[in-house]
């Protein structure tokens, strides 16, 4: 297996971590990875890129079967207003593709906020930086690895 950024970073940093592989050749959504994996939905972490009005990046990672608040994720940031960035700014901005967007590893650090369900997980997963492939890891042990910080950020 070819190593993504967001694993070697995790490594670089002496963060424990998992990489779990699945086929994706049906396509395939969040809630149906939890499934391939086994694995409880509220485990399983989507990557989200937002830009606010002033034109300032950040990252929210939200259960895969929630969705992002985009008044709480901007009440977060400090921002007046965010909204979703459009699919074809992802690669350039980031270097990760949809369905391939870690939280870990991108072209340039944005502030990133993990919903707080996450917090007080043992494990959780997250996107390896690849369509395919999720990194199991301990969500406090990421947030150390990022510029990242748990908040309320899904919608109810």
């Amino acid at each position: 297996m070819k190593k993504t950024n967001a694993m070697r970073i995790l490594e670089s940093e002496n963060i424990n971590f998992e990489i779990i592989e699945y086929s994706t050749k049906d396509g395939i959504g969040g809630v149906d990875v939890a499934e391939k994996l086994g694995e409880d939905k509220d485990r399983v972490f989507k990557t989200l890129v937002t830009e606010a009005k002033d034109g300032e990046h950040f990252v929210f990672v939200v259960p895969v079967s929630s969705e992002l608040d985009l008044k709480k994720a901007a009440k977060a940031s400090n921002s007046k207003k965010i909204e979703m960035i459009p699919q074809k700014k992802l690669l350039p901005l980031t270097g990760y593709v949809h369905g391939g967007c870690s939280p870990v590893g991108m072209k340039k650090s944005f502030k990133t906020y993990i919903d707080s369900s996450a917090e007080n997980l043992d494990f959780f997963y997250v996107s390896g930086g690849k369509v395919g492939m999720q990194i199991k890891v301990n969500p406090r042990e990421l947030i150390s690895a990022i510029d990242g910080e748990f908040s309320d950020i899904k919608k109810e």
